[in-house]
């Protein structure tokens, strides 16, 4: 599914009743099955921008089109995923991870169940399967949450730093996940991180935002084959060519 974003302005009411304009003049075409990464400062909306395109919020001005339709509140084909995950606490880490699968591929209990272990053991909590949340620590739970919104398999994926949380060998492992499951499901994916490895390593295009208020500074395509390898000497040129561009900007 793909997304135009048309002449965006967001702007909130300050404690003065000033408006407090956080985002200006944003236009950007997300194409059918593409990986975009929002990359900029705190501060600078993208958060903001991620909401609205999933319809969680309302533009101050412009509009957003998704799959042909003025994006006007949520919908099932534009699933969000947060920084901040809930497990439903009476079920097991399993249970949790195949509810959705239940609701979207119902009477194939046995293949449900086979992608959710083999999603668990890729990163590491296969023996945690008939746990219940109370009994694993912050960061298994946020893998848990994590792997159950890969494998719903919405057209259009809006992920707001998911991975941040995590250490950094279970946030590579995930973001091999995610790039198998866009490749498997050619999902449109709109990804917001504030790291710059991150952002390289998954994207097919970087937009890269400026604060105060927030704006498109820069689209940066990344032509890098893919799997990518993150000490390649492209991967670091165009790692250190970004953290410049982003540096000016600040």
């Amino acid at each position: 599914m793909s997304i135009e974003v048309k002449n965006i302005y967001k702007s909130f009411e300050g404690k003065k009743s000033d408006k407090l304009s956080v985002l200006e003049d944003i236009n950007l075409t997300i194409n059918d099955g593409e990986l975009i990464c929002l990359l900029g400062p705190s501060g600078c909306g993208k958060t903001t921008l991620l909401r609205l395109i999933a319809g969680l919020d309302q533009p101050t001005s412009g509009e957003i089109v998704a799959n042909g339709e003025v994006v006007e509140k949520p919908s099932g084909d534009r699933a969000v995923i947060f920084q901040q995950y809930s497990l439903f606490p009476w079920l097991t880490v399993l249970q949790n991870v195949t509810f959705g699968l239940e609701m979207t591929n119902p009477g194939n209990k046995e293949e449900n169940i086979a992608a959710a272990e083999r999603y668990l053991k890729s990163v590491g909590l296969i023996e945690f399967k008939d746990s219940y949340p109370h009994e694993l620590s912050g960061g298994m739970k946020q893998r848990v949450a994590i792997i159950r919104s890969l494998l719903n398999h919405s057209p259009i994926l809006l992920m707001d730093e998911p991975f941040s949380a995590l250490d950094m060998q279970n946030r590579h492992k995930l973001q091999e996940q995610l790039i198998g499951v866009w490749k498997r499901f050619e999902n449109t994916i709109v990804f917001v991180t504030h790291d710059v490895d991150e952002a390289v390593y998954l994207a097919d295009k970087i937009v890269i935002l400026d604060k105060n208020p927030g704006k498109i500074a820069n689209i940066v395509e990344v032509n890098i084959e893919r799997p990518r390898k993150r000490d390649s000497e492209e991967f670091i040129a165009l790692q250190d060519s970004i953290v410049e561009n982003l540096d000016m900007g600040d």
